[in-house]
């Protein structure tokens, strides 16, 4: 059975290229929470520990089923963290996530 992922990020805000928040539904037991916002901080150390976050959305009317995306990752190039969806990233990038 694959491991059940533990947040979806929904959305995310970018400032000068950097992700600085992002807007995810995280799981709480056998559901998930409202929408929270999670600072770069804490999202970095979140998936660093071993948590994994997919990028998604919450489908309507269906309370904790959600339409999932790509996996996002820490990636490091040249001494940065970058948070991205892809293998090889030089810039913060969840693809298909939009903006608020």
């Amino acid at each position: 059975m694959a491991k059940k992922f533990d947040g979806i990020i929904e959305a995310a805000h970018y400032k000068n290229g950097q992700i600085v928040t992002v807007r995810a539904y995280e799981r709480r037991g056998a559901s998930f929470s409202d929408r929270i916002l999670i600072d770069r901080k804490d999202l970095v150390e979140r998936i660093k520990s071993g948590k994994q976050f997919l990028t998604g959305s919450r489908r309507e009317f269906l309370a904790g089923t959600f339409e999932e995306g790509k996996p996002v990752k820490v990636v490091s190039h040249d001494g940065k963290d970058f948070i991205s969806t892809r293998d090889e990233s030089d810039h913060d990038e969840l693809e298909l996530v939009p903006v608020f």
